[in-house]
């Protein structure tokens, strides 16, 4: 006869299991990638790429700084670091380098680049996961946000005296010369609408103008409410002159500019917006 379990009996013959797909996953993404060689992060090295979705790790100095995907496109999406890498201080893109590999479109729906992040992230890796530097722009309700000291936009703020690609000397409108900024820096540049914009006739004197020349010569054309922000990350102008940013590091009013010392909170965990999409 088989013996009777009782509430007394000790032995454990039933339990759950738990197949692990998503670590085996992970696992295998970070290996495959380690063992790719590095490529500067560099127009000619990305063209050679394929028009493909895939994964991708950043390489600051030769350190692992950074893990991300591309649902559609390796090269737009590694584009869209060079550009802003680019106009950034402190920083430069011969410093840079990448690994990435191509997944099929259905595996995109197990969320590679999150399986790679929780892989790394007990490891000490990744540290541009967690600093803000994948966000876009954050919109106007985050423009007064005090920013913390290892924020990507802190560490590496945007460059006022990089030139203004597409430029052109000679007369044009405010609106038309307001376009030609946003479209021609690589970082954003967030402005108010006014109908007055679109007759407002400009003078550009050079078409070789580094931002800061171009974002006082704008401060001059604008009416007396308004104002050029230089925040860490990226330039916005409203008509709220003369208030003040918390994060702001250069303001332009009525073709002045004006230095301030931005604020900068402790070091911590950074809120981090949902990965962008490609382009």
């Amino acid at each position: 006869m088989a013996p009777v379990v009782g509430s007394e009996d000790r032995t454990q013959y039933h339990k759950d299991f738990t197949l692990s797909i998503t670590k085996a996953l992970g696992d295998q993404l970070a290996d495959s990638l380690k063992k790719l060689d590095r490529a500067p992060l560099t127009d000619e090295s990305i063209t050679r790429l394929k028009e493909k979705p895939g994964v991708y790790q950043l390489y600051l100095n030769g350190k692992f700084v950074y893990v991300g995907k591309a649902d559609k496109s390796l090269p737009v999406r590694l584009r869209n670091h060079l550009g802003k890498i680019s106009g950034r201080r402190s920083i430069s893109l011969d410093e840079m380098a990448f690994s990435c590999l191509y997944v099929a479109e259905d595996f995109s729906a197990l969320a590679p680049e999150q399986l790679l992040i929780t892989h790394h992230k007990g490891m000490g890796d990744i540290p541009w996961n967690n600093n803000g530097f994948g966000n876009k722009d954050p919109g106007r309700q985050r423009d007064s946000t005090v920013l913390k000291r290892n924020h990507f936009d802190v560490l590496f703020p945007i460059d006022l005296d990089r030139p203004i690609e597409g430029l052109q000397a000679g007369e044009t409108t405010l609106h038309h010369l307001l376009e030609t900024i946003k479209t021609g820096l690589p970082y954003n540049f967030r402005y108010g609408k006014s109908a007055e914009f679109k007759v407002r006739s400009v003078n550009v004197p050079s078409a070789e103008m580094t931002a800061d020349e171009v974002l006082q010569l704008v401060s001059a054309e604008i009416p007396a409410k308004w104002q050029v922000t230089a925040l860490m990350g990226y330039v916005i102008m409203y008509d709220d002159s003369p208030n003040t940013y918390r994060s702001a590091w250069r303001y332009y009013r009525a073709g002045q500019r004006v230095d301030a010392v931005p604020e900068a909170k402790p070091a911590g965990d950074i809120e981090v917006d949902p990965p962008a999409a490609d382009d």
